[in-house]
């Protein structure tokens, strides 16, 4: 088997931008970050699974975040050997917000953290930037991600990792045709038609 899977912050989009890459929905909590079990799909031997989402839940207990955090962290290790790709999904509207919280408290934002996580195990990582649809500058919001994820402005250099989306608008055919060219790049153009198409 293979697979691709896709990782971000509760609240971020995961599930329409899963909708709309694969044309399946998924099954969701009743609230947010309430469930630690991924939704996942097969395509002959291909799976790709939506992790949970991650990060700090309003109203849950702080042991079920670490829980989740820990089951995705320990998910990917075991899977790593057959992972093809990793999607990370951030909200490009609130992610330097809660960054520039979490680094004034001096923390590491959990983002970054996954992030360098999904690229230290993983043999490609795309960074899905969801919501764009909302964010004022886009080129300026951009860049101050890439930075913060380490990646040296202009995001533009970046195209190759860095995915500006909106999931809810069905805008998602630049990550849609990554998918496709890493699917070619590994020799298995077979599974292109796991891709919803437009």
């Amino acid at each position: 088997m293979i697979e691709i899977v896709l990782a971000g912050r509760s609240n971020v989009g995961k599930s329409t931008l899963f909708y709309q890459l694969f044309g399946v929905k998924v099954r969701r909590g009743k609230r947010p970050g309430t469930t630690i079990k991924p939704n996942q799909i097969t395509y002959k031997d291909l799976i790709v699974t939506d992790l949970p989402g991650f990060g700090y839940i309003s109203g849950v207990d702080k042991n079920f975040n670490e829980r989740v955090k820990d089951f995705i962290v320990r998910y990917i290790e075991e899977n790593a050997d057959w992972i093809i790709l990793a999607i990370q999904v951030v909200d490009g509207k609130s992610f330097l917000e809660i960054a520039e919280r979490w680094e004034k408290r001096g923390y590491i934002p959990v983002e970054v953290e996954m992030f360098e996580f999904l690229n230290e195990v993983c043999p490609k990582v795309f960074l899905a930037v969801n919501k764009m649809d909302k964010v004022d500058d886009p080129d300026e919001t951009l860049d101050a991600i890439a930075e913060k994820l380490g990646m040296l402005p202009p995001w533009t250099n970046w195209r190759h990792v860095i995915f500006p989306i909106s999931a809810k608008k069905g805008k998602v055919e630049n990550l849609r045709d990554a998918i496709k060219n890493r699917l070619m790049e590994i020799g298995r153009s077979d599974l292109i038609p796991v891709l919803r198409r437009n």
